[in-house]
């Protein structure tokens, strides 16, 4: 046997034993009581997850697609959540502003494993204003705005000390200018046309709900369908 063929084995052992959603118990949801609209569901939801100690439940997987359809995901931060829809932001030349530039429709997935629940968004996304998205920048932290003035985001690195030497600008620059401007920082927000909220079951009796606009209404103004899903 290879030693390729014997780190293969071992992969496929320790994979086979892991386990999801060690809990003592797994919390209960009742759809019939879930509300008409899915953005008080989720700031609830969201609320759950803090209180139980999940790491970073801010974080979310955003998928997009490029111009040929090909897909791509990454993990970035929740920015925010209203009646307007969840924000994220980016530079608007990056891998994703360029995907979302070509085709403005993407999907949102939040796993929180400390409840087993999981809260899929699947929507078109508007970019906003310059000044959107310069207020969103300087609201957060210094690292975030030394982050964003770093910029290049995507391109390729020719060197590690290319990094360096552009990160230690961007943060001496960010601590001694707090509202340095950062051209192309673009806050985006995803308005769902389908929003499922998912709570494991120690059986696999899944509770899949699904709130859905008629006719993938993207300005709501037929309100939302719910619907259970089969797990």
């Amino acid at each position: 046997m290879s030693d390729d063929d014997g780190a293969q084995r071992e992969f496929d052992a320790l994979l086979r034993t892991q386990r999801v959603w060690d809990l003592p118990r797994l919390p209960g949801f009742d759809p019939d009581a879930a509300p008409a609209d899915p953005l008080p569901l989720f700031h609830r939801w969201f609320a759950d997850a803090v209180a139980a100690g999940q790491p970073e439940p801010h974080t979310a997987t955003l998928a997009t697609a490029d111009g040929t359809g090909r897909p791509d995901a990454r993990t970035l931060m929740l920015h925010g959540a209203d009646a307007r829809g969840w924000h994220f932001a980016s530079h608007a030349t990056s891998a994703k502003g360029r995907q979302l530039a070509e085709r403005p429709y993407a999907a949102l997935h939040f796993y929180w494993p400390a409840l087993a629940r999981q809260v899929r968004l699947r929507g078109t996304v508007r970019a906003g204003s310059s000044a959107e998205g310069q207020a969103d920048l300087h609201a957060r932290s210094t690292g975030a705005l030394a982050a964003a003035l770093t910029g290049r985001q995507s391109e390729v690195l020719r060197s590690r000390s290319d990094l360096d030497d552009a990160s230690r600008a961007a943060w001496d620059r960010a601590a001694a200018e707090p509202g340095a401007p950062v051209p192309g920082w673009t806050l985006y927000v995803l308005r769902p046309d389908e929003a499922e909220f998912f709570q494991g079951d120690e059986r696999r009796r899944h509770v899949r709900l699904r709130y859905r606009r008629p006719g993938g209404d993207a300005e709501g103004a037929g309100g939302w369908l719910k619907e259970l899903l089969w797990p």
